[in-house]
């Protein structure tokens, strides 16, 4: 066999990951006073990328951030504004304290560059409608200057994305020359798949398999606690995972964002009576409106009409990543 493992959903493929690096590390390395364990040449194959969100109480995942992150992607952003609302660490990286480079893979992937006018991204979907067994459907996101400056604190770990059409489904190829497996392999995954899932859309056609390539996975030796309460979980629920329409397109991003930005600045607020776009969107918004209520108004519980809005997996995501704002009676 000349290829990685498969796995059905991304749970499985990140499980499966961290316990190969915890219990069998290739090596024991120390990189910008870091002390991690690190496996090489880490490849894997998730034949459903729409599950994408692994239920694992004791990662405490951040939904909100997933999703911010993927739009702030889509969107072309590299600014602290937005996403540094909803993970303010990544200011630590910000050279200027405005705007992120390495992180920031919008501008790269879907801000227009070149004599056409057009995005990275924007070839790629077309490249694929009028050719599509190429195998030149590529986006490239780290740049070769990211070394010029040997103290640069922000180094994309993405080297780029392909894209592959085969038999009317379309797969998805991440390579990485390095990724923090706690962290950074489930806030790539989740951006990548969805980013995916999107360019699926504006195809036509089906999702297919997802693949990730990384140079160096690694776990950072102070997240090796968390790292066995995850693997120590007996149980984990099967909450499902929500498709995205297949009509969506361009305009569905927008409505989310501006419902973003109002929602961040604490300009107004997300009920059953607002006027909701697709439901797979409207939830999506109604996280938003739940960190509103979290960042903006501290000094309550999140309400329980904004909790109602959250399908059951957003839901017992939120309850695991704030147990001490949940209302009464919400118990993680």
């Amino acid at each position: 066999m000349i290829t990685g493992p498969v796995f059905g959903t991304f749970t499985d493929a990140y499980l499966a990951v961290l316990r190969e690096i915890h219990d069998q590390p290739r090596y024991s390395t120390v990189a910008r006073g870091k002390t991690a364990l690190e496996t090489p040449n880490v490849s894997f194959t998730i034949e459903d990328p729409i599950a994408r969100t692994p239920y694992l109480a004791a990662r405490r995942a951040n939904i909100v951030f997933n999703h911010a992150e993927a739009l702030w992607y889509l969107s072309g952003r590299d600014d602290l504004d937005m996403i540094a609302h909803y993970a303010p660490r990544l200011r630590g990286l910000s050279e200027n304290g405005t705007t992120l480079t390495g992180t920031a893979y919008g501008p790269r992937l879907f801000a227009p560059t070149g004599p056409d006018g057009r995005s990275q991204f924007a070839r790629v979907v077309a490249l694929l409608r009028d050719d599509p067994d190429t195998k030149r459907a590529t986006v490239l996101i780290m740049r070769p200057d990211e070394l010029a400056d040997p103290a640069n604190p922000d180094v994309a770990c993405t080297l780029g994305l392909q894209f592959l059409l085969r038999a009317g489904r379309l797969h998805a190829i991440a390579y990485m020359r390095g990724n923090d497996a706690v962290i950074g392999l489930y806030g790539d995954t989740f951006a990548f798949t969805l980013i995916q899932e999107f360019a699926a859309c504006l195809l036509g056609v089906e999702v297919g398999s997802y693949t990730h390539h990384v140079g160096s996975m690694h776990i950072n030796t102070l997240d090796l606690a968390r790292v066995e309460r995850i693997l120590a979980e007996p149980a984990r629920p099967d909450l499902g995972h929500a498709t995205m329409p297949s009509t969506t397109g361009w305009d569905d991003l927008r409505t989310v964002l501006a419902w973003e930005e109002k929602l961040r600045r604490d300009q107004t607020t997300y009920t059953a009576d607002s006027a909701d776009p697709d439901p797979y969107w409207s939830q999506v918004i109604a996280l938003f409106e739940v960190h509103r209520q979290l960042t903006h108004h501290p000094e309550t519980t999140v309400a329980l009409e904004a909790l109602a809005l959250l399908r059951p997996g957003h839901r017992w995501l939120v309850e695991q990543r704030w147990p001490d704002r949940m209302p009464a009676g919400v118990t993680p």
